[in-house]
């Protein structure tokens, strides 16, 4: 296998088109934020500057017909310990699903010639691979454990956050019959409750790219409601929450959906709709319209348009909030997976 170094945003922007393609051949790692555009869009801002002092280190692997059957997004940075580590681009904090991008059928001869390449003179003077928010069954996970052991390198993995999802039945009346009675119950009573609320009630989706920014920073100012996340939204991190939804609206995958009570926005959902799942992103609420449960009631829209138009899995994605298994959802996990040598 030949492999190409990618340490230059030009260089990794050259490898767009193929990179998307791979990555559609991946079911495994077939998530939004390993999209080209995504990527790009993390390492402008270095995830909102949450890796300040890093170096790209991108590795595309390739058959000698010049096929590329994997991309291992990497980059150089000591790690939360302060280790010298190789970590996938997207971590940590914004970015739900990471992987590496390897043909479905290729997953152990990628690995095993990336780790020969990783342990060359080619390389940065990492101590550790540091891989962040892998889906519990990423084939990625035995491939590296198996590939570690062989070299006498120390693997290590760890669960981390509940990730739960809604596989959907494609039709609302069957989803709703699906769910917990008093659940049911409770979302048909607040969206009726919503449609006799004093102020007209409507929702939509952002579909004008010319008042996208501005629809942008209506979702971050609800967001910023709650002071957790306004704490979060720090002005880089606006600034990268700006590049993702924006990337993603030009390649015709993003969701942004609110919620309005007259003129007023009082909820808004920042989705990608991606690959026939749904991935909730964030969200924002304007608590002052707390009696209209607006976040419930766009979610209930949401769940019915997800139905409506066939989309197989709606995900919330990291975080173990309990409206989300009153929803319906089950869950699964990301772990972190170490390998020291």
């Amino acid at each position: 296998m030949q492999f190409d170094v990618i340490q230059s945003i030009k260089s990794l922007n050259n490898l767009a088109e193929e990179w998307n393609d791979l990555l559609t051949c991946c079911s495994a790692s077939h998530v939004p934020f390993l999209r080209h555009e995504y990527q790009s869009a993390w390492w402008q801002t270095r995830g909102g500057g949450e890796w300040p002092e890093s170096e790209l280190y991108v590795v595309a692997g390739r058959q000698e017909d010049g096929e590329l059957i994997g991309i291992a997004p990497l980059f150089f940075s000591p790690n939360l310990e302060l280790t010298p580590a190789l970590l996938l681009l997207g971590s940590i904090e914004i970015s739900d699903y990471l992987d590496l991008i390897i043909r479905s059928d290729a997953a152990t001869e990628f690995i095993e010639a990336l780790f020969d390449w990783l342990d060359g003179n080619q390389v940065p003077e990492w101590q550790m691979l540091d891989w962040y928010n892998i889906l519990e069954d990423s084939p990625t996970l035995p491939a590296m454990k198996a590939a570690a052991e062989r070299r006498g390198w120390a693997f290590h993995q760890d669960q981390l956050q509940h990730c739960p999802y809604i596989h959907l039945p494609g039709d609302w009346d069957t989803y709703l019959a699906g769910i917990n009675k008093k659940q049911r119950h409770e979302i048909q009573r607040k969206m009726r409750r919503a449609d006799a609320y004093p102020a007209p009630v409507r929702w939509y989706i952002v579909e004008d790219g010319s008042t996208l920014d501005q629809e942008i920073d209506t979702f971050l100012e609800l967001m910023a409601q709650d002071p957790e996340k306004d704490n979060f939204l720090t002005d880089v991190m606006r600034t990268q929450m700006h590049a993702a939804a924006r990337a993603a609206f030009e390649a015709g995958w993003l969701q942004l959906a609110f919620l309005k009570a007259g003129e007023r926005k009082v909820a808004g959902y920042l989705n990608f709709d991606f690959g026939g799942h749904i991935w909730v992103y964030n969200s924002g609420l304007d608590y002052r319209f707390s009696d209209l449960s607006p976040g419930w009631v766009l979610l209930g829209h949401l769940l019915k348009w997800a139905n409506d138009n066939g989309r197989q899995y709606f995900d919330f994605m990291r975080g173990n909030e309990a409206y989300k298994y009153r929803f319906g959802a089950v869950d699964r996990f990301v772990v972190r997976a170490t390998v020291r040598r």
